[in-house]
């Protein structure tokens, strides 16, 4: 008989995987969509950035919904509005493009307070980091079937087919998980009234959610950091490198499933390190400066390298930029009052995806104002190492005070 948390994690790490892959799939078939339709190839950044404000949404006013319907039942519902968000895209209608985007977002806003719920009543004490790094995984797991799986059926049936796989995969996942509701949607409450979900009131959650505990404020804003440059390697990396460096779609998206693959071996490889260090934020400071180092090395060297020398590069960078947030949250929920998880969970989340909102549209400014594609990359590489660096040196500064 497998024990509750098997069950938990098992419908989580589904579900970010499904999420993600849905998410991800615009931006690999991108360089197909953009030129299709007469769009810019760093367009793309605005559709993702239009998607986390989706999230964002959801993170600021649908927390109350999970307590009322289930955290199982919004992953599900998140799935159905992701799949209606692709449906919307592959319509092909460029003035429906930014509300596919929203859409897309709001659908994928539920996996993170939905899987902290989820996972903080069911997780072991000793091993909750590692199973949160398990369940996140699922986030790179998702991009990198996108790369491997979107690419090529977009190469050689189009980018619609790709979208339509997308939309199956998706509502597959969703019937699978529904025999495990009785277990994991035992503690919703279905009277929790909804007229306080949509109101301004909800705009003070994040601010009230950092203040929980003194270990939120330089935990989220390390987040913002990773968030920034994370978000736009994995909106921008097939385009540039479809562009740019004149590789074939299948082989950029190659590169990029690759990107992802690391991350997923990097979220459990750390994942399972802070459950042994018992530092979070000290963690994820010297984590920064690994992952900047290591993504402005891919940037500068990895698409003119030999092949072999550019899969290294791009792992390196999946490693370290794309396995920060399984620690994140997991700390946010160990510190979160436990009746308070969801909600502090979906604040500090949403502070944190203000780097993935402002990044892509950033970035994609910063490339048709100066032609480069490398300069924004640079930037996100050197934020995350003066955050980090901040961050330690905070740190350090509240252990001389106490010492």
């Amino acid at each position: 008989m497998f024990k509750p948390w098997v069950a938990a994690l098992s419908a989580t790490l589904l579900m970010q995987t499904v999420g993600t892959f849905l998410s991800q799939a615009v931006p690999v078939v991108a360089p197909l969509m953009t030129a299709e339709l007469g769009l810019r190839p760093e367009s793309v950044g605005n559709f993702s950035s239009i998607n986390i404000f989706g999230a964002i949404l959801f993170l600021l006013f649908g927390t109350p919904l999970v307590a009322r319907f289930g955290p199982l039942r919004m992953l599900q519902v998140g799935a159905l509005v992701g799949s209606l968000a692709l449906l919307t895209a592959a319509a092909g209608i460029v003035w429906l493009l930014p509300f596919a985007a929203l859409l897309m977002g709001i659908g994928y806003g539920p996996a993170g307070p939905a899987g902290s719920r989820i996972l903080q009543a069911t997780a072991p004490p000793r091993h909750r980091v590692l199973i949160f790094s398990i369940k996140q995984a699922g986030a790179p797991a998702g991009g990198a079937l996108a790369g491997l799986v979107a690419a090529p059926i977009a190469a050689v049936y189009g980018w619609q087919a790709a979208l339509l796989v997308g939309i199956g995969v998706a509502l597959v996942c969703a019937v699978l998980i529904q025999p495990l509701r009785p277990q994991l949607d035992a503690e919703r409450d279905p009277q929790r009234p909804l007229r306080g979900a949509f109101t301004l009131r909800q705009l003070a959650a994040p601010v009230n959610a950092l203040r929980m505990h003194r270990v939120l404020p330089p935990l989220t804003l390390q987040a913002f950091a990773f968030a920034a440059l994370q978000g736009s390697l994995f909106a921008f990396t097939v385009t540039w490198l479809v562009q740019q460096h004149g590789f074939t779609l299948t082989s950029a998206g190659s590169l990029f499933a690759a990107m992802q693959l690391a991350g997923v071996v990097g979220r459990l490889a750390l994942g399972w390190a802070a459950d042994r260090i018992g530092d979070a934020t000290r963690s994820l400071a010297v984590h920064g400066l690994v992952a900047a180092a290591l993504s402005a090395l891919w940037v500068g060297f990895g698409p003119g390298a030999h092949w072999a020398l550019a899969l290294t590069l791009a792992i390196g960078a999946g490693f370290s930029a794309a396995s920060w947030n399984g620690i994140f949250l997991a700390e946010v929920a160990r510190v979160a009052p436990p009746d308070r998880v969801a909600e502090a969970s979906s604040g500090a989340i949403m502070l944190c995806f203000l780097g993935y909102l402002i990044a892509p549209s950033a970035f994609a400014w910063a490339v048709t104002s100066t032609g480069s594609w490398t300069l924004p990359y640079y930037v996100f590489c050197g934020l995350l190492a003066v955050v980090s660096l901040l961050v330690l040196a905070l740190r350090a500064g509240r252990e001389a005070d106490r010492g």
